[in-house]
Formats: C-alpha cells, sequence, structure tokens
C-alpha cells in the first residue's frame, strides 16, 4: 500500500508497468488522439468513431473525472478539456493517476515519446529501459552507411547488445510482427548469419526492417546469452501482423532450446491466446505471461480475460503491464482495469470459499509487482 505522510496504508498498492511505451510530448488532434485507440489503420466504421470501442469507453468512464469532468462525457468536452490543460498538464495528472511506481519502458517505437527518463518524472516514480532488438540492428545499420561489412555488422549488434544488459532491464523482439512465431529453433550458425546479414545488407537503404528469419533468430540468441529477461509479442496487434502466425504455442521447440541460456522469457499480450501463454508459463520454468494490452482493448470484459488467464498461469509467473504508448490515458485504464479485475475475481473467489482473503491480497501484489522485480531484478 502506499504509505500516507503517518505511516497509515494509503490508497492502493503501487504497480510495475513491466511493459509500456513513453508518451506524446506535443499536443494532438481528435483523428491522431483515436488512432491511437485502435490496432487498426483504417477509418472507424461510418457514423462512428474508435471512442465507440470496449477501450474508448473504458477511456470516457475513467478519465474525464481526473481532468474535471463527469464520467462518460462527450468526445468533444474531453479532448477540449484536454487541450485546455495542455499536454504536460494531463501528462502529470493522468500518468500518476495511474498508481505505478516503477516503469519498463520499450524506446524501440517512433514517434515523438518522452524517454524513460521523462514518462518516471510524469508519473512521479522511477523507469528502466526495454530495448528492442530489432530497432538496435536496424539503427546500427543505417549508422553503417552504404555497403557496411556483414561481418563487422554482426559484430557490433552483439556487442551492443552485451553493452545494453548492462543497465537495461531486458530485451524485447518482435519477431511475431517480422516473420511470425514460426521460427526454427537452432541458433544460427556464424556462417548462417553471415549469409543473411550479406544478403540483408546488400543494397539496403535507410529505414528497411529486419525481416530475415536467420537475423531475427540470431537477435533473439544473442540476447538471451546475456541471461537478462527477453520479452516476446505474442497475440494481437496492428494489421503488419498475420494473427495466426503470433501463437505463443508456436514457440514451444524454441522455449525449450533457449532454457539452457538461463534466460527468462515473458510472453506479452497475448489475447486471443492468452490461454495458450498461460499454459507455456505453467509448464516451462522460464517463461512467464503477461496482461498487458489485452485488458485495455477488452474494457467491461477484462475481468473475463484475466480469469482465462488464470485459469492455469501460476500465480507467481504473471506480470502486469499496460503497453500504453502515447497516450497517458491508456496508464489509467490499464492500472485500473488490472486493479478492479483482479479485486472483482478475488472477492468472489474469497466469497465462496475458494481462495482466503490473505492469499488473494498476496497474489494481488505478486501480480501487481513483485513477479516482475523477481524477474528484472531490483532498480539500480
Amino acid at each position: 500500500m502506499r504509505p500516507a505522510p503517518d505511516g497509515t496504508p494509503e490508497g492502493p498498492p503501487l504497480l510495475l508497468d513491466q511493459h509500456c511505451h513513453g508518451v506524446l510530448r506535443t499536443p494532438t488532434d481528435r483523428a491522431a488522439f483515436e488512432a491511437l485507440l485502435t490496432e487498426s489503420d483504417a477509418p472507424a466504421a461510418p457514423g462512428t468513431t474508435f471512442f465507440d470501442t470496449q477501450l474508448g469507453f473504458a477511456v470516457r468512464r475513467l478519465c474525464p473525472p481526473l481532468l474535471g469532468l463527469a464520467p462518460h462525457c462527450a468526445p468533444r468536452d474531453y479532448l477540449d478539456r484536454r487541450a485546455e490543460l495542455g499536454v504536460r498538464e494531463v501528462g502529470e495528472r493522468l500518468v500518476r493517476a495511474a498508481g505505478i511506481a516503477e516503469f519498463l519502458v520499450d524506446t524501440g517505437l517512433p514517434g515523438d515519446l518522452t524517454t524513460p527518463a521523462e514518462l518516471a518524472a510524469l508519473g512521479g516514480g522511477t523507469a528502466r529501459e526495454i530495448v528492442r532488438l530489432e530497432t538496435l540492428a536496424e539503427r546500427l545499420a543505417d549508422d553503417a552507411g552504404t555497403a557496411p561489412d556483414a561481418e563487422r555488422f554482426l559484430t557490433s549488434v552483439d556487442s551492443a547488445i552485451r553493452t545494453a544488459s548492462a543497465t537495461a532491464a531486458g530485451f524485447k523482439s518482435i519477431a511475431a510482427y517480422r516473420h511470425g512465431l514460426h521460427l526454427d529453433p537452432a541458433e544460427p550458425t556464424r556462417e548462417e548469419s553471415l549469409r543473411a546479414a550479406t544478403a540483408w545488407l546488400t543494397d539496403r537503404r535507410p529505414g528497411t526492417r529486419v525481416t530475415e528469419h536467420t537475423l531475427l533468430r540470431r537477435l533473439i540468441w544473442s540476447a538471451a546469452r546475456t541471461g537478462r529477461p527477453l520479452q516476446l509479442h505474442t497475440g494481437f496487434g496492428d494489421p503488419d501482423l498475420r494473427l495466426r502466425h503470433s501463437d505463443p504455442l508456436l514457440l514451444d521447440d524454441l522455449i525449450r532450446a533457449l532454457r539452457p541460456t538461463g534466460c527468462t522469457l515473458v510472453l506479452l499480450h497475448g489475447y486471443p491466446y492468452h490461454r495458450a501463454a498461460g499454459y507455456l508459463a505453467h509448464v516451462h520454468p522460464h517463461v512467464y505471461a503477461d496482461v498487458g494490452l489485452s485488458l485495455g482493448h477488452t474494457g467491461a470484459r477484462a475481468r473475463a480475460v484475466l480469469a482465462e488467464t488464470l485459469e492455469l498461469t501460476p500465480f507467481g509467473k504473471l506480470l502486469f503491464s499496460t503497453d500504453a504508448y502515447g497516450l497517458p490515458e491508456l496508464y489509467v485504464v490499464g492500472a485500473h482495469l488490472f486493479r478492479e479485475a483482479l479485486a472483482a475475481l478475488a472477492s468472489d473467489w474469497v466469497a465462496s470459499g475458494a481462495w482466503s482473503r490473505p492469499d488473494a491480497d498476496r497474489v494481488t501484489q505478486l501480480i501487481g509487482a513483485e513477479n516482475a522485480r523477481r524477474v528484472y531484478g531490483p532498480y539500480p
């Protein structure tokens, strides 16, 4: 619980957001705001907006009171009030209201976003970086200029990953987007990696994405060998993704192959494969599951999704996150829906005699922060 000035408990326990992103530094118009309420890159259905979603309704329920408005106020009134207060004031009010003590920030997304330190300042907490592997490799290739040497490129990637492991909380791969999770589990040989790097680097233009299967595997293995936790995107996302290729069950052979490295794997998001992610966390000692993104987008159904996730996931292997990106509102929604859903489930199970109240309180602490602290280690 949060300590009050006199030392007594005050408010709900603070959370550790184990996967999130920065928020926009500059004002945004309605179209850009709504685009951050959806994974789609297409307009809303005719006659509707992206406020007409579970996430949109959750934003309208939870965020207006924090800006001095009534819950469920009209989107126009909310956005007008947001513009009146300004980006900084809105960011501080909303991110602080989420009650997050620590942020693990994936810095691999584009846009004029707050840094981990700036996000921590907005929320009154601390922050560490999650390094996105594909972005790291692409940046190194861009920095190398035209026709970089493949041997030198691979060496620089391995060196950068080792250097990052000294300070970053962990790594993340979006192989699910770039290729799919049907990955050959074997670690690529040096010769295979050189051939793949040569093919990718030849005639490459700045900004070209890593999509080559062998290079994606090499990035994963290189990160795993540092011993730092590795987050893997699974489940739904934007249209770049082929959903059937993001089922975490496709990772089973790779999960087994990576176990000797000592790397902890965190399966992000999951939905609609959240039960599969829970199963993998259940049977593999080095695998953990995550509830980020899914709860925000399922809104009023978050309780049902969390209940399904908890069917097989050991309580010591589920991690809270928001996957908030761009909008500080997403921190509010992610944190509130998690607390609300878990509290409702725990109350029902305590009332039925399935759980004891002390156990319910302990599990709440585990999922909200303690499991993540165990996985990622203490803040340096």
